[in-house]
């Protein structure tokens, strides 16, 4: 079994499963940090050289960072130099007709000081309303970023076609677009993925396993209704009504337990494995605390779905379309079930010299 990797530019891999960061930021329970910062190091031994952050990630940038740091004195500047660091620049919601450009390129300077790095790989790039602000100016810092050796590559998040043509048209050279995408969720496909395609761009994709809901832990169960003390549990508990009633879902994970029965691996390789199989796809997050599912999440590597797989699992999409309309819609109303569990204003904390925040 090797890791797959793909190249998002010339001379930039990155491996197809990426560790993402979200479960350590502390809304999903209490995170033991040592460990967690530990047990990167067997990530990136497997062949998983490729995490995910975000500066509103709260503690997440300063763990990988630790990881780095302690990889480097231990090991050296080339095994270190072997991880890459996705983040997300996402300037608060409350500052958006106020934030000037030195404001975007703190956000940069605090990431490399968090990472440790002298070079951010990837910056995913978010606006919560573009039609606050001006948008196109944290762009443009990223841009002179770039050539002031700052950041590598460019990228968006949470964005569909009609958000992201306007920076292309503008000259931006975006690699990438990060977006929720899963069995229960295809919005990427009712345009994007054909967009994407045409542009040179491909989609790093979170929410592959929705959650944890796409997992045998949940197949069989009575439907939990929507109160749960975890917030990601709410959001992707909201995308399985969007893909169809309760019963459609467990069909789907019956029909995914015998797939993965059939081939020896787990439902949530099955999962996975669709996901990375699909056009424009270079790679799944996949949100992991420990290394303790290490061996499962590297299952997907030794898996091959066959026509009998796919046209199984067809049949089920076929019946449950699942979320409609763009990529991130339902979320960008902030009045509506899916805006209002959002947290929109997570950047700018009172110890940070940056936003101006002192």
């Amino acid at each position: 079994m090797s890791v797959e990797t793909t190249e998002l530019r010339p001379n930039y891999a990155i491996s197809r499963v990426i560790k993402g960061g979200w479960q350590l930021a502390g809304d999903h329970g209490p995170v033991d940090r040592a460990e967690a910062v530990r047990d990167m190091e067997a990530f990136l031994d497997a062949g998983i050289t490729t995490f995910d952050c975000a500066d509103i990630y709260v503690g997440v940038e300063e763990m990988i960072g630790d990881f780095i740091g302690d990889i480097r004195t231990r090991r050296g500047a080339s095994v270190a130099n072997q991880v890459r660091v996705h983040t997300k620049l996402v300037p608060d919601l409350g500052l958006l007709e106020n934030i000037r450009a030195d404001d975007v390129e703190a956000i940069i300077d605090r990431s490399l000081k968090r990472l440790q790095i002298e070079q951010l790989h990837l910056v995913q790039f978010f606006w919560w309303d573009l039609s606050l602000g001006q948008p196109q100016v944290g762009l443009e810092v990223l841009k002179r970023c770039q050539e002031k050796g700052k950041v590598a590559h460019l990228g968006v998040t949470n964005w569909d076609l009609a958000e992201t043509q306007p920076f292309l048209d503008a000259g931006f050279d975006v690699v990438s677009t990060q977006v929720q995408y899963s069995l229960l969720d295809r919005r990427s496909e009712n345009g994007l993925t054909n967009w994407a395609r045409a542009n040179d761009l491909q989609l790093l994709c979170y929410g592959t396993l929705a959650g944890g809901f796409l997992t045998e832990k949940w197949l069989g169960l009575p439907d939990p209704g929507f109160t749960f003390e975890n917030r990601s549990l709410i959001k992707y508990r909201l995308i399985i009504d969007e893909f169809g009633s309760w019963e459609v879902f467990q069909n789907l994970l019956t029909s995914l337990k015998a797939i993965g029965d059939k081939h020896g691996v787990s439902l949530s390789t099955i999962a996975t494995r669709w996901v990375l199989d699909r056009p424009q796809v270079a790679a799944a997050i996949v949100g992991a605390r420990y290394a303790s599912h290490l061996p499962k999440t590297l299952e997907v590597f030794d898996v091959a779905l066959d026509e009998l797989d796919r046209s199984a699992i067809q049949a089920i999409l076929d019946a449950a379309p699942g979320p409609q309309g763009p990529v991130f819609a339902l979320e960008r109303d902030r009045n509506g079930r899916h805006g209002r569990i959002m947290k929109y204003n997570l950047n700018t904390k009172p110890d940070d010299k940056v936003l101006g925040s002192g």
